[in-house]
């Protein structure tokens, strides 16, 4: 199984990450990658990958500039952060987003990404999600290096993303909104739950944006895993320390086996059909690996449901207490199990009825390839034919 390793121990910018991804690239990959980025359409931004070098480790830095101003060489006080050039809500980055030439997975992933800045934001400022007008995290340098991320990671294909703890930083920092202690409010919000740390270098170490990304996409935090590593790549920031100012990453890969879950599951009779299904959208949104829901009877000879969600075993308490937040139950049981799961990707493939994405999983020996259901109705809607007839003409 492919899998990646970020080592944060100099924090985490959306810049430094997308260099440490760049560099585990094939020459190919990255000049297409550096293409891609600048045809997406975003006003005035423009990506170039740089060689560096910190502390006599080389690297690559990757350089994002708004109608000429490069970020991170126009405020000398907020190092390695994104600054004010423009004020967005949430809607108008969905739109952005939405507009960019780049695989529907890597538009998901990217709005994704933005929610948990825009639900931090809303949590700090006490104003409601709609109503936030982003700053540092909202100018384009930012959106460029949020998409440069969910692009760079759906490129490499890794299939499990781990992750030391995070180097925040201590002391202040300067923002749009005055002096702040470093974490900044926002980045202290989205990185509830992760594992952090000041480290020994006053000043800003992680972020919004970069909490945002390791808070999305990591799946687990830890010291390197067993692993066969086939490529490094070193991010460097734009300052300057007695320590390399680097994110480290490396890609390889792991045997097969199995990963231990937590199954908490509750039994509500009070709920409506609408509620519950809203508490599942939520849960799943928090990064649940599963959840699903059984009719069953209940004392009084009522009719209910029980909750079920599957996640990993280093969030059970943050899902116990989002399943108190979000249903009536007032107890929650807890099992351990260990899954077994294929490897899962999505390629683009020319067919006889257009492009069609397609699932493919793979593992133990195994190898499965289906549609894209959403794409077999589309071609049936085009076409006038039945999700059947479409699935045999693409197959």
């Amino acid at each position: 199984m492919k899998i990646l390793f970020w080592d944060l121990g100099a924090g985490a910018a959306g810049d430094m990450l997308t260099a440490s991804l760049y560099e585990l690239l094939s020459d190919e990959n990255k000049k297409t990658f550096i293409d891609t980025m600048n045809s997406l359409g975003l006003d005035g931004v423009t990506v170039e990958a740089h060689k560096s070098s910190k502390c006599g480790i080389n690297g690559t830095s990757i350089r994002v500039s708004v109608h000429g101003m490069v970020e991170g060489e126009h405020d000398p006080h907020h190092v390695d952060s994104h600054h004010e050039h423009s004020h967005s809500s949430i809607h108008d980055i969905d739109e952005i987003i939405s507009r960019m030439p780049v695989p529907e997975n890597v538009r998901n992933n990217a709005k994704n990404v933005y929610d948990i800045i825009a639900g931090a934001e809303s949590r700090v400022h006490n104003e409601p999600v709609e109503h936030i007008h982003f700053h540092e995290v909202g100018s384009m340098d930012a959106v460029a290096d949020v998409t440069a991320v969910c692009l760079l990671i759906e490129m490499l294909g890794a299939k499990k993303i781990y992750a030391t703890p995070v180097c925040v930083g201590y002391g202040k920092v300067s923002c749009a909104h005055g002096i702040l202690p470093v974490p900044a409010p926002a980045t202290a919000a989205i990185l509830e739950g992760v594992p952090v740390y000041a480290g020994n270098i006053e000043g800003e170490r992680c972020t919004p944006t970069g909490a945002a990304l390791i808070r999305y996409f990591v799946d687990e935090y830890m010291q390197m895993p067993e692993m066969i590593v086939e490529k490094t790549g070193y991010g460097m920031g734009t300052r300057d320390y007695e320590t390399a100012n680097c994110v480290r990453a490396f890609l390889g890969s792991t045997s097969e086996s199995g990963e231990y879950i937590t199954e908490l599951s509750c039994n509500i009779d009070d709920m409506t059909a609408e509620d519950i299904a809203y508490a599942a959208q939520k849960l799943l949104a928090e990064g649940a690996c599963d959840i699903y829901t059984v009719p069953i009877g209940m004392k009084k000879s009522r009719q209910g449901t029980m909750i079920t969600v599957m996640c990993r075993r280093e969030d059970t308490d943050r899902f116990v207490s989002l399943l108190f937040k979000y249903t009536t139950t007032i107890g929650v049981r807890e099992n351990s199990f260990k899954r077994y799961t294929l490897c899962r990707r999505s390629e683009e493939t020319d067919t006889p009825l257009g492009t069609v994405r397609f699932k493919i999983s793979e593992g133990y020996g195994t190898v499965r390839k289906k549609p894209e259901y959403d794409d077999i109705c589309r071609i049936a809607e085009e076409k006038g034919i039945s999700p059947q007839e479409a699935r045999e003409s693409i197959m």
